[in-house]
């Protein structure tokens, strides 16, 4: 080798070194290329989470949550009434239970509960019971003692509901505060998922605040927290909890395409749980507040419209006349930007807030009106129609008035019988000037046996006209069990006599 060619090796080998160790020198956080002119472009970040994990005390941070939750939790059984089909899975949304099993009407169903009260109060989902026939829910506690369990009281616009066994001493969850919950935190839900009993499984929180639109209810409430802890049918009604073993939610739906997990599960906040639990337990009813508006979150495009410099708070659409807002001078067209010093950006967030409130509650809006800001409080009151959340008797208790309670359908369980009063349009439509309307007969029940229909009209019992759900259950107290009632009955419109009037005698049974 010549010694031109080993003075060119050796400038090489220096190059290589020295823009090697140019390249080590800059690679804090991200590598720089050098481009003409002396400018670069700095491609990463420095690493600014630095996280340090115990492996050993994260593993038993799940283990002990596991051992104490799992003994709180319950599986719930009932029998339902008959349904053409669990769920119709051309929507993206659904209550994952309870898990059905399609072999006879009426149907077999579980889901799960979580003990709140160590004297037998259960906390579960309103989906879970709300189909259940008299005196069918049945509870197995995780000690495998099996016991019949009582519906306490229900509320569809949570979906939520509180059951009862009559035990003493049972081992009770502990609950915890949804507001502080965070994206990322580790979850566990423990169910009976597709007939499982006591499984845990764990995720994070996905985000919070979602409202899904699968609740039917006009008002409905929904806020729920999502997770990609992994839970089935069966696991309705069961418990979400954090890593300090506290119930953070009650697990509800699942995003899913063919009735299974598929990656993301929702669950009510436990805050709007325990209010309803509450409720229920000393009230027999849910005493929910209401501010009595319509509302709407706000765009870039509505914000902009009306003068904001962002898309904040939810927009009045309509004020509910003799409601409370309209009472503290809210108007149509305002925008409320918080409530209590708490910043509202979407309508179920203002609605989940106000869920917790009850009537006669103050509460102090921030609002944006014209331009300027102001300041309202606003006194809450209960909704006008307010249902009862107890299981609907027949009686009344005198805390509603006799239009509000005939216009609720009414059911008379011994004969398998629901009915309502007829609307003017219905007394039109099917030309008669009183009676009351079949809404349902349970299948092989004493009116189902003797021949009454849903949809039929019941004119007259005891040769007595009928025109409300009371007058029916007067007819029917006036007699004891085994005696027969004579009705009069005009066939309802799908029926092969349809606008045929007849008699129909029915016995009370014992």
């Amino acid at each position: 080798m010549s010694k031109k060619s080993i003075l060119a090796a050796v400038f090489l080998i220096f190059i290589g070194i020295v823009f090697g160790a140019i390249l080590v020198s800059n690679f804090n956080g991200g590598v720089e290329f050098g481009f003409a002119g002396d400018q670069s472009v700095k491609l990463g970040a420095q690493k600014k989470v630095q996280p340090t994990i115990d492996l050993k005390g994260l593993n038993k941070a799940f283990v002990e949550v596991a051992k104490a939750v799992t003994p709180t939790v319950v599986a719930i059984t009932v029998t339902t009434k008959g349904k053409a089909d669990s769920q119709d899975f051309k929507d993206f949304f659904h209550f994952f239970g309870p898990d059905f099993k399609f072999e006879q009407p009426p149907q077999q169903a579980g889901g799960s509960g979580v003990v709140i009260n160590s004297d037998g109060y259960i906390l579960t989902n309103n989906h879970v019971v709300d189909e259940a026939e008299e005196n069918s829910v049945e509870v197995v506690l995780n000690d495998t003692r099996r016991m019949k369990a009582k519906i306490i009281g229900r509320d569809p616009t949570t979906d939520l509901a509180v059951i009862k066994v009559d035990a003493k001493d049972l081992p009770t969850a502990a609950l915890g505060n949804s507001d502080s919950l965070e994206v990322g935190d580790w979850v566990m839900a423990i169910g009976n998922p597709l007939g499982l009993q006591s499984t845990v499984t764990a995720g994070i929180i996905s985000a919070v605040g979602r409202d899904i639109n699968i609740i039917s209810d006009n008002y409905r409430i929904e806020n729920f927290i999502q997770t990609d802890a992994a839970i089935n049918p069966g696991n309705s009604g069961g418990p979400l909890v954090n890593l300090e073993g506290e119930v953070i939610g009650i697990n509800s739906a699942i995003a899913t395409t063919n009735g299974r997990y598929q990656g993301y599960g929702f669950a009510i906040p436990v805050n709007i749980a325990r209010t309803v639990a509450e409720d229920i337990i000393h009230y027999g009813k849910i005493r929910r507040g209401y501010i009595g508006v319509e509302i709407q979150s706000v765009d870039e495009t509505l914000a902009k419209s009306v003068g904001l410099d962002k898309a904040e708070g939810v927009i009045v659409q309509r004020v509910v006349k003799g409601g409370a807002g309209e009472a503290a001078g809210i108007k149509a067209g305002d925008i409320i930007l918080s409530i209590d010093g708490k910043e509202i950006n979407k309508a179920n967030e203002l609605q989940s807030f106000v869920a917790r409130k009850h009537p006669g509650d103050d509460v102090k809006l921030k609002i944006y009106r014209d331009g300027k800001t102001l300041e309202n409080t606003v006194t809450l009151q209960s909704r006008t129609e307010e249902k009862i959340a107890a299981k609907d008797t027949g009686e009344n208790d005198g805390s509603e008035t006799e239009q509000e309670t005939s216009a609720k359908s009414v059911t008379f369980d011994k004969l398998g019988l629901s009915v309502r009063a007829l609307t003017p349009e219905e007394k039109k439509e099917n030309e008669v000037s009183n009676g009351v309307l079949v809404t349902e007969v349970k299948v092989y029940s004493e009116a189902f046996n003797r021949g009454l229909e849903q949809g039929d009209i019941i004119l007259e019992a005891d040769k007595r006209e009928i025109s409300t759900p009371k007058s029916v259950g007067s007819v029917l107290q006036s007699h004891k069990a085994e005696d027969a009632v004579l009705l009069r009955v005009k066939k309802g419109k799908n029926n092969r006599l349809s606008g045929q009037t007849q008699f129909i005698a029915i016995q009370i049974p014992k």
